[in-house]
């Protein structure tokens, strides 16, 4: 996968569909401790505990609708096509939300798993789940009552990296939409893109305090600011290649 533009998003975005983020001043993280409700420890200890709180979080993102970051987005893959055998856009979000596929984009890697998913301890299966959790309903695939939110906990690796890296270093464009600079991988993959000859852009309420990795920063709300991006992305690739 060798793709034109890649997109980082992150809580941010979702935000604006308003969906509580974790570190913001009324964030999850205030009404519950990390390691409770997000860690495979926390799992052992309360079961019900995590459940209750990811099949209020399924709910929730349920009745949240994409915005318009999320459907500029969707605009900008369409638009961007494939060339010279690269993909046009491919998006890896932090969220775990389905927010960018119901806006529209299809190339969406989530590489901290995703709310509509449900995986077995038992035998690994993974499937589509759009119920509760809490109520232990028995794997499809095995019968085990052994069914956990689809999602990456702290202390587990995220999600397809080997292929999130590719796109990374091999891409054209790079933008950074809706996270924070100290939460990795964002950052990380920013210095990588830019490392491989690849312009760097950030969208973000605040900028960083290290943005050396970036080329350029715009701040504002992703409902503003990322439509306005993508306007000038497509009007740059409608009068010659993007520039690198």
């Amino acid at each position: 996968m060798s793709p034109r533009i890649v997109v980082v998003t992150g809580a941010g975005i979702s935000a604006e569909s308003g969906l509580a983020t974790f570190r913001d001043a009324d964030g999850l993280w205030n009404e519950h401790r990390v390691e409770d409700v997000a860690s495979p420890e926390g799992f052992e200890r309360d079961p019900d505990l995590v459940h209750a709180f990811y099949d209020r979080r399924r709910r929730e993102a349920a009745s949240a609708r994409p915005n318009a970051a999320h459907i500029a987005l969707a605009e900008l893959e369409r638009q961007l096509p494939a060339t010279d055998g690269r993909d046009g856009v491919v998006i890896v979000t932090q969220n775990v939300d389905d927010l960018h596929e119901r806006a529209g984009s299809r190339h969406v890697i989530h590489m901290h798993g995703e709310l509509a998913s449900a995986l077995c301890a038992a035998c690994d299966q993974r499937h589509e789940w759009h119920e509760g959790l809490a109520g232990r309903p028995p794997c499809p695939a095995c019968g085990v009552r052994a069914l956990r939110p689809d999602v990456v906990w702290f202390g587990e690796p995220i999600y397809r990296f080997e292929e999130i890296e590719l796109a990374v270093s091999t891409c054209e464009s790079l933008v950074v939409i809706g996270t924070s600079g100290t939460v990795w991988p964002a950052a990380g993959l920013a210095r990588l893109a830019r490392e491989r000859g690849a312009r760097t852009m950030l969208v973000n309420l605040d900028a960083y305090d290290d943005h050396a990795d970036f080329d350029e920063v715009r701040l504002g709300h992703a409902t503003v600011a990322v439509p306005q991006l993508v306007r000038e992305l497509l009007d740059a690739d409608a009068a010659g290649p993007l520039a690198t």
